[in-house]
C-alpha cells in the first residue's frame, strides 16, 4: 500500500477502510488519514476515526483520493454494497489498494481453525476473479496484483493480547523458533515440490498509481510484525549464522530466516 501513501499530496485524504486500530502508521503519507470501522478502536489514535458500517459511508462522493482495505473485504456480510461504496467515495483519478486472503491457502485454513472462523465471511479464492468484481463495482483499473506469502505472525505470542487457544501447543504455542521453522522449510518446500504453504493471499492495485508496485513476491516476511520485505533489502539485511543465512527485519529488528526467490 505504501506506493500509493508515500505518493498522496498533503491536500488528499485517504479512507482506511475496516481498519481496526489502524492498517498503516499516519507517518506513512502526508495526505489526511480517516480511519472507518463498525467497532470503535481499542486504543486512542492521533487521526480521525469513524464509527461507520462500510455499506453505508457517511461521506460525500469523491471524497478520497485513495482507499485502504487491507485484510477487510473477507468480513463484510454485503461485500457488493461495499464495493458500490469504495466506488463512489473514491475518486475518479484516485488509488484503491486491497489486501486479502486466499482461503485455499492453508494459512487462512488454519487461521479460521483456530480463530472459530476469523470473522471471514467472503473465501477468495482467486485474484483474477476478484480483480473484475472489484473493477466492475468502482471503475478503477486494475493495475497490478502480487502474492503475499506468510510466517504465521498471527500465531506469535509476543503478539498475544488474551488467552491462548490450547491448540497452539501443536504449533510450538507461538514461540518464535517454530515460525523460524515454519518460515525456512515452507519455502524449501515450495521450491522442491512446487507446493503453496508459503502463499496466504494477494494484494492487488487499482486506479492511477504514479509508481507502479513491484509485482514480484516478497517471500521473506517477518516471524514477529509480519512485515515484508522487498528481495534487495532482505539481501543487504542477511548474514551467515551458524548452518542458516539469515536477516534482521527492518521494521522490528527479529532475527528471519533469509530466502532467495524461489528457494
Amino acid at each position: 500500500m505504501h506506493e500509493i501513501l508515500g505518493k498522496l499530496p498533503p491536500s488528499a485524504r485517504v479512507l482506511d477502510l475496516g481498519c481496526a486500530d489502524g492498517s498503516f502508521a499516519q507517518e506513512s503519507t502526508l495526505a489526511t488519514t480517516i480511519r472507518v470501522d463498525l467497532g470503535a478502536p481499542k486504543r486512542a489514535r492521533s487521526v480521525a476515526f469513524v464509527q461507520a458500517d462500510a455499506s453505508a459511508l457517511p461521506f460525500k462522493g469523491c471524497s478520497f483520493a485513495a482507499v485502504v482495505s487491507n485484510h477487510s473485504l473477507e468480513h463484510f456480510d454485503q461485500l457488493d454494497l461495499v464495493l458500490a461504496e469504495i466506488g463512489r467515495v473514491v475518486q475518479s483519478d484516485g488509488a484503491l489498494f486491497v489486501a486479502v486472503p486466499d482461503a485455499s491457502t492453508l494459512t487462512d485454513k488454519l487461521y479460521r481453525r483456530l480463530a472459530k472462523g476469523g470473522g471471514h465471511v467472503n473465501p477468495f479464492t482467486s485474484a483474477d476473479g476478484l480483480a473484475v468484481r472489484i473493477e466492475s463495482s468502482t471503475g478503477l483499473k486494475h493495475v497490478a496484483t502480487r502474492t503475499l506469502h506468510t510466517s504465521l505472525s498471527f500465531l506469535n505470542k509476543r503478539n498475544a493480547r488474551g488467552p491462548r487457544p490450547r491448540r497452539l501447543l501443536l504449533f510450538g504455542d507461538g514461540a518464535e523458533w517454530s515460525l523460524f521453522l515454519f518460515s525456512w522449510l515452507s519455502r524449501r518446500l515450495d521450491r522442491w515440490f512446487h507446493t503453496r504453504i508459503s502463499v496466504y493471499g494477494w494484494a492487488l492495485y487499482f486506479g492511477a498509481i504514479a509508481e507502479l508496485p513491484d509485482p514480484r513476491p516478497w517471500i521473506n516476511v517477518c516471524i514477529r510484525c509480519g512485515s515484508g520485505v522487498p528481495p534487495e533489502t532482505a539481501l543487504s539485511r542477511s548474514r551467515r549464522a551458524a548452518l542458516l543465512r539469515v536477516y534482521d527485519c527492518p521494521s522490528c529488528g527479529a532475527i528471519n530466516p533469509y530466502s532467495r526467490a524461489g528457494c
